[in-house]
């Protein structure tokens, strides 16, 4: 929850996108899909915007650090991007929307009567919104 002690291998939005970059090598990962709830946005959104294209789709549910990046840094994405928040998710939710809303190839699923960890309140929803998004991407 954020509370780890500070690794300097992951210290800088650039180490974070080497050591994602690294774990995707070791695992011979092939343009694979990258769900990234809350606190893992602080790796997932570096990667997305400087390698973006390695990946074949990205999920943010509601993750943190959206706003320290531009809407034009988010328009250069062309990685398909289902957007996905709990609807009583009025902090974190809102606020990524606010700004993932500029990559231009987004869907929003948003679930109803879900907090901030939407998959595990509505994980029937959350589940029939993440396969019909993979499915889509074939």
């Amino acid at each position: 929850y954020g509370d780890s002690p500070p690794a300097e291998m992951v210290a800088t939005a650039e180490t974070r996108v080497a050591f994602l970059d690294h774990i995707l090598q070791e695992l011979d990962m092939q343009r694979p899909v990258l769900v990234s709830p809350s606190m893992s946005g602080r790796f997932a959104l570096p990667f997305l915007l400087v390698q973006g294209d390695q990946l074949a789709g990205f999920v943010p549910i509601a993750p943190v650090g959206t706003k320290d990046y531009t809407a034009e840094q988010y328009q250069q994405v062309q990685t398909p991007t289902l957007i996905l928040y709990g609807d009583h998710d009025t902090s974190l939710g809102a606020q990524a929307l606010q700004s993932l809303q500029h990559l231009p190839r987004h869907h929003v699923a948003v679930l109803p009567d879900a907090g901030h960890a939407c998959y595990m309140d509505k994980p029937e929803d959350f589940h029939r919104a993440l396969l019909g998004f993979l499915h889509q991407l074939k």
